[in-house]
């Protein structure tokens, strides 16, 4: 299948850079509420907000977090943990109302109430450590084990406005907390992938390093499991506590976890090191990250190993080359898409190996 099938469901593209003189460097988290674009501007340490969608391919932020300036780029702001600093932001979830971000390398999430709306904001709650001034590993650091209070690592974040996932991607395991904390080091209700929050040893049919978890419109749940290069999928999330995945997507099953199923090409159905998913419409995209591809099921899978209908980033599904095989990057070229994001009509990918986002302005297809 050609992409150039694909195509009917994009008709504007847009690549954009960030601001022309600081621009953006391994973007790895992207975001859209309410028309604004979000940023993770992840190894410059700081998170961008745009207040209007981009329509140029440089354009100033209206907010930076995690730097004192918008040109700033140290870890911690080049100094010390605060609860305005950011080191190696990630996975981003906002309503427009409030923002909740992975601060990744701090081992932390961060909960602002509201939406930041000067630079430097500092966040309001934090999750994973007992206050702002703390980012070791499971608080107490490495070799520590976990609680139903740490972090380790934390990649993706998602909420429905009401309720909260953190994929806890170095404990290899979900949190899930019934309401989005207003208060710090708030325990999490219950875990996904371990038996208790202690638990650290793992099985491989449960999530190994789980990148990002996202929830459907009728209640299904993805987690994006990186290192066995699959997404994991339940029909039901709050099945997803006591039960093992409904579908594998991208291995054959839950003992299979080679890179493109140990083949030397990619093929329909296989991931290599995946990071994202996002539902759209009846379907789901699936960021293939080290194809450089960005996957489409029209459907979502309701069985093990199902093939994609189709895809962003390359020529064919044979290939998984950077930029499709050549050392430019192109309006429709890829080269290491980490995440994505849909609003309405509006696609969003961090193409974190261009160092740029990729704006896609999809057409419903009936």
């Amino acid at each position: 299948m050609e992409a150039t099938e694909l195509k009917k469901l994009v008709h504007k593209t847009l690549v954009f850079k960030g601001a022309e003189t600081d621009p953006l460097l391994a973007p790895r988290g992207v975001f859209l509420a309410g028309n604004r674009l979000l940023v993770a501007d992840t190894a410059q340490n700081r998170l961008f907000i745009w207040n209007k969608l981009p329509e140029t391919e440089f354009q100033e932020p209206d907010v930076v977090l995690g730097q004192a300036a918008k040109a700033e780029t140290g870890r911690n702001a080049s100094g010390k943990v605060s609860a305005s600093s950011l080191f190696y932001p990630s996975g981003i979830w906002s309503d427009g109302r409030q923002l909740i971000l992975a601060d990744a390398w701090n081992h932390r999430v961060l909960i602002w109430l509201q939406m930041p709306e000067r630079d430097g904001q500092p966040a309001d709650v934090v999750i994973g450590q007992p206050d702002f001034t703390g980012n070791s590993p499971n608080v107490k650091g490495v070799g520590h084990p976990p609680s139903a209070q740490s972090l380790n690592w934390p990649y993706g974040v998602f909420s429905d406005g009401e309720r909260l996932w953190i994929a806890d991607t170095g404990n290899r395991r979900v949190l899930f907390y019934e309401k989005i904390p207003t208060e710090h080091f708030t325990k999490a209700d219950k875990v996904i992938g371990k038996p208790s929050f202690e638990e650290r040893d793992y099985d491989h049919q449960d999530p190994i390093w789980p990148y990002s978890v996202k929830v459907g419109p009728n209640g299904q749940i993805a987690i994006t499991d990186t290192q066995y290069y699959r997404v994991l999928l339940w029909n039901d999330w709050t099945r997803a506590f006591e039960n093992k995945a409904d579908v594998i997507i991208g291995q054959p099953s839950f003992e299979s976890n080679g890179q493109n199923q140990f083949g030397w090409f990619p093929s329909a159905n296989t991931l290599n090191w995946c990071y994202d998913c996002c539902f759209y419409q009846q379907g789901l995209w699936v960021a293939d990250t080290g194809n450089s591809r960005i996957l489409w099921f029209e459907n979502i899978p309701g069985a093990h190993n199902q093939e994609a209908d189709n895809l962003l980033g390359q020529n064919d599904f044979n290939t998984g080359s950077e930029n499709k095989n050549t050392i430019w990057s192109t309006e429709g070229s890829l080269y290491w898409p980490f995440q994505v994001c849909i609003e309405n009509k509006a696609m969003v990918v961090a193409d974190t190996g261009n160092h740029r986002v990729v704006i896609n302005h999809l057409i419903n297809k009936k």
